[in-house]
Formats: C-alpha cells, sequence, structure tokens
C-alpha cells in the first residue's frame, strides 16, 4: 500500500517531534485517556503570571444552570490597573479530555502582556465524566459572569475576546455560536488557535496525517467519541462548530492552523465559510506546523512568526472596539 502523500514538517519542529516524544500524543485510546491526563507538565507561576505582570486569584462563579455545580476561573488582572482592561477568555487545550485552566497559559500570559489584556481562564469540566454539554454550559457560564456585574471591576466585560487552543479553540467557537444565538452576551473577538472545530474528521489532511505528527484522527476520534458521549441523533454546532447552518454574526475572528496537522481543512473550511457568510476571518496556514507547535516548540522562527501574528491582529482589533 502507498504511503499518503502530506505536506513535510518544518525542520526545527520535525526535532522537537521527536525530543519531546513523550509528551506528544498521536494516536490514542479511551484506554489511554488516564495516561494522556497524566502527561501534562505543570508551568511554574512565574510563567503563568508572565513574571509577575499579572496578580492570580482562583474564584468559584455561578454554574449555567441553578442546580449547576460552580465553574472554577483563575481571574490574571494587570499588576498596574490604570483603567479596566480588555480580557482574553481562556479555554484550554486537551481534547476536551484533558489540561486545566493553568494548560497554555504561559502563552496566553504573554499575548496578555503584550497587547494590555486581562486573563480569565476556565477550568471547565472534562469528558468523558462529563460529556457535552458541559463544557459548553461552563465556558457560557464564564462568560455570562465576566460581562455582569460580578465581575471584577479591573475586567472591561464589554471588550471580551474568547480564546482557545486545539480542543479550547472550538470550544470557543462553539461558545461565540451558542452566544450569538442566545442574544449575549457580546464577544468582541475570537482567537482560534488550532481549533478542534469538526466531530467528522473527514479531511484530507485528517487522512494524511493519520499517525504522524501531534494528535492524528485516530487520537481525535476517541476524544469526539467521550465528548459526544450523550448526543442522540445529529450532533448540534455547540458541540461540533463546523455543522453549522450558518457562520454569519460571529465576532471578527483569527484562526491559525499548521499545514501538516489533522486540523488543517476544518480550519481553512471554517474561515471560507466565515467569509462566505459576511464574517471578519483572518487565517493563517503557517508552513510545516504541526498540531499546537508554537506550543511545543516556542522557540522556532515558526513559532515566533506565528505569535506575533496572533499579536498583530489582536491589537488591531482593540484599537477598533
Amino acid at each position: 500500500m502507498t504511503d499518503v502523500a502530506r505536506p513535510p514538517f518544518d525542520d526545527a519542529v520535525a526535532r522537537a517531534l521527536v525530543e519531546f516524544d513523550d509528551l506528544v500524543v498521536v494516536s490514542m485510546t479511551s484506554a489511554e485517556i488516564p495516561r494522556v491526563r497524566e502527561s501534562g507538565v505543570a508551568a511554574p507561576l512565574a510563567e503563568l503570571t508572565a513574571h509577575g505582570a499579572f496578580d492570580r486569584d482562583e474564584l468559584l462563579v455561578p454554574g449555567w444552570r441553578e442546580d449547576d455545580p460552580p465553574v472554577g476561573v483563575v481571574v490574571y488582572t494587570p499588576a498596574v490597573v490604570r483603567r479596566p482592561a480588555p480580557v482574553i477568555l481562556h479555554l484550554h487545550g486537551g481534547g476536551l479530555i484533558a489540561g486545566n485552566a493553568d494548560s497554555d497559559m504561559p502563552a496566553t500570559a504573554e499575548l496578555a502582556e503584550r497587547t494590555g489584556c486581562a486573563v480569565v481562564s476556565v477550568e471547565y469540566r472534562l469528558a468523558p465524566e462529563h460529556p457535552y454539554p458541559a463544557a459548553l454550559e461552563d465556558a457560557a457560564a464564564a462568560l455570562r459572569w465576566l460581562a455582569g456585574p460580578d465581575a471584577p471591576a479591573a475586567l472591561d466585560g464589554d471588550r471580551i475576546i474568547v480564546a482557545g487552543v486545539s480542543a479550547g479553540g472550538g470550544l470557543a467557537a462553539a461558545t461565540a455560536l451558542f452566544a450569538r444565538d442566545r442574544g449575549g452576551p457580546r464577544i468582541a473577538g475570537l482567537v482560534l488557535l488550532c481549533p478542534m472545530l469538526d466531530h467528522r474528521s473527514d479531511s484530507d489532511s485528517a487522512r494524511q496525517m493519520a499517525g504522524h505528527g501531534s494528535w492524528d484522527r485516530d487520537a481525535n476520534a476517541t476524544a469526539w467519541a467521550a465528548y459526544l458521549a450523550d448526543v442522540d441523533g445529529d450532533v448540534p454546532p455547540y458541540a461540533s462548530p463546523a455543522v453549522a447552518d450558518s457562520l454569519a454574526g460571529l465576532p471578527p475572528t483569527f484562526i491559525d492552523v499548521g499545514s501538516a496537522e489533522t486540523f488543517r481543512d476544518e480550519c481553512v473550511a471554517f474561515a471560507r465559510r466565515m467569509w462566505a457568510d459576511g464574517g471578519d476571518a483572518e487565517l493563517h496556514v503557517w508552513p510545516g506546523g504541526a498540531h499546537a507547535f508554537d506550543f511545543l516548540a516556542p522557540w522556532t522562527v515558526l513559532a515566533r512568526d506565528a505569535r506575533r501574528a496572533r499579536e498583530d491582529w489582536l491589537r488591531r482589533l482593540l484599537h477598533r472596539i
């Protein structure tokens, strides 16, 4: 059987995939979810707070429904506050089955520091113990709290950017669709980093990257099966944003993805649909990038370019809102 042709990895990214193979999830079965959860590396507090640029507070906010458990959020407020800061509502990666509110935070704190934002990171519930709609409703509850009167005065609830990495990116898109269809709260922008948008994994990039790089279609199928375990019938767009009938009315959106990763084609399709529906989307496909390459290998030229692009986009957005 002939091997499927696929884009090459950037040389530095390829070296990082080998060097950190113990941290990289390629394929995954449901039995391996506990191992994936344990493989995460906790970042030191100094990196979480951008070396003192932020004060860090852990809070509980009301759940979506009256009988839901409270939702944990971690609030990063600029140590020097001159006026209420725009807020990045951060939704971590981990396939909806792993990770926590500290996951991906060093990079998010860096982005926030460079753009004058605060951060609220959400400790949303994970599948398979808590399948859909638990994560969505936790994210929606955090958004409702942040836009309401009980959020800290240092946070500007009128300037909320919902951001997420991988599964968190898909959850960010789902949260935006949910808010759009319910008439609010208003979201000023979306930052979707290598987002997990489509439960079907039926694309050229998903087939090309099977067994290669990071987070292939088998790992993706395992994660989606855990998250959608309680869904009967059609999968709703608030779970899998790619199946939404329309993407009209979403806020300005930044999407980036690697050319050598499973999610490439679903990200390109999402941006194309946003444009077709009259939306504002900026799309970057980074040549040779594996899934989450800029988190795995932040020292590479490719990662630095990717981070600079999202910083520039966010600065432009903040000038407009």
